[in-house]
């Protein structure tokens, strides 16, 4: 039954019924509503669960590390610098092959501080060998969380969900939050891969020396190639299963005849659609291409989807200092060969408003081929040139003080 409901009680109720045997919480902005909700719901006996206190974020994956190894369907969530807390962790779970979800609601990673959202914490993550789904809204984020679970047993192997913190996790939408009845079926108890057991005793994250470390990284590789598979697999059970759409691994959006395609992950997406369907009444032929399996990345589906497109212009809102977009460097790899245009527009970062009138003008710079090839929108130059010029001044009067005393020495 759909009901006004906010992003992270509805994603809450989606993993409760999902009925995991463990959950790991720590709160940290903005996930905290999540794991609040999914306490209520073990207090309330509404959930059958081992709720545990942890007194930090690497102590929330370890558990959950624990959990899992013993056959325990478990879960976290987590955040920004609470994600980058537990890396040591998330890096054992992938290499365990232990299928955990966790949800991460993605913020920006400092310094300096920053609580809003981007993308930076999660794609920090992306090798890891966790598999990363990103919601466009609240309905897909409540969906992905039964399909993980899913998707997570079906190949034993860690999954994060990825919602746009504050954007989805706080704000209040219509949600169909799955129900109880037709996850039980859609969802099989956990049968785990390998866990462990006194009465048959096995090593599980033992070392491995050089003989055959390679082989193992090797088989981690094959099983994010085997993911594109279930993925959308999943997505079509789903949808058959609960009548509507959500997950896979691409969703088009009027890209049929676009000589221009806008590729985002995540809540941009709504709002880029809107500017979309604005240039269309304009007479312009401009799609949008959301990527919601972001690891395992999706080359060949994103290759098939702009293949009629003669420019891509790709929202990132993550940075990689020194070398631009993150989701853009995977969308140039796709497209090699291929002779399509492929332009980055870093946005949106720390939270900063993507309008659609940005957004507008942005499309209008690509058409009339301003566009850079790297570019950030909303950028205020002023402010940053200023802040350049300084820097460069400090460093060619440091320069200059060193050259002054190096001939002292040497007059000396």
């Amino acid at each position: 039954m759909r009901e006004q409901i906010e992003g992270s009680r509805a994603v809450a109720r989606a993993v409760a019924a999902a009925r995991p045997h463990v959950i790991c919480a720590y709160p940290i902005s903005p996930q905290t509503h999540i794991v609040e909700e999914l306490s209520r719901l073990v207090k309330a006996e509404e959930l059958v669960s081992e709720y545990v206190n942890v007194e930090s974020e690497f102590a929330a994956m370890s558990v959950a590390i624990g959990a899992s190894a013993t056959g325990a369907r478990a879960y976290t969530a987590t955040s920004s610098q609470g994600l980058l807390y537990m890396v040591e962790p998330i890096y054992n779970a992938a290499g365990m092959r232990l299928p955990i979800v966790m949800t991460v609601a993605n913020r920006a990673i400092g310094a300096p501080i920053n609580i809003w959202n981007d993308h930076s914490d999660a794609m920090s993550q992306r090798d890891s060998g966790w598999l990363q789904l990103y919601a466009e809204d609240n309905q897909e984020a409540a969906d992905l969380h039964v399909q993980a679970f899913r998707i997570a047993e079906e190949l034993s192997v860690p999954v994060m969900v990825c919602m746009d913190g504050f954007v989805l996790t706080h704000a209040f939408e219509e949600v169909d939050v799955p129900e109880q009845a037709r996850v039980d079926t859609f969802l099989p108890p956990f049968r785990p891969r390998q866990r462990l057991d006194p009465d048959e005793p096995v090593t599980m994250g033992a070392m491995v020396g050089p003989e055959t470390f390679t082989e193992v990284r090797y088989l981690a590789h094959q099983v994010q190639l085997d993911a594109v598979e279930v993925i959308e697999r999943v997505a079509d059970e789903f949808a058959a299963a609960f009548g509507r759409e959500t997950g896979g691994l691409v969703r088009p959006y009027r890209t049929t005849g676009a000589e221009t395609v806008v590729v985002a992950l995540g809540s941009v997406l709504g709002t880029l659609k809107d500017a979309v369907d604005d240039a269309d009444a304009a007479g312009e032929r401009i799609g949008v291409l959301g990527i919601t399996s972001f690891r395992p990345f999706p080359y060949e589906a994103v290759r098939e989807a702009l293949a009629g497109a003669r420019r891509v212009v790709v929202i990132d809102r993550a940075l990689a200092p020194g070398v631009g977009g993150v989701v853009a460097q995977d969308v140039a790899t796709a497209l090699a060969g291929t002779g399509t245009d492929v332009r980055c527009v870093v946005a949106g970062l720390g939270g900063r408003p993507i309008t659609q009138g940005a957004l507008l003008g942005m499309l209008d710079d690509a058409l009339a081929g301003r566009l850079e090839r790297l570019s950030f929108l909303d950028l205020d130059e002023a402010v940053v040139e200023r802040e350049i010029a300084r820097d460069r001044a400090e460093r060619h009067e440091r320069e200059e003080r060193r050259g002054r005393a190096d001939a002292v020495g040497a007059a000396r």
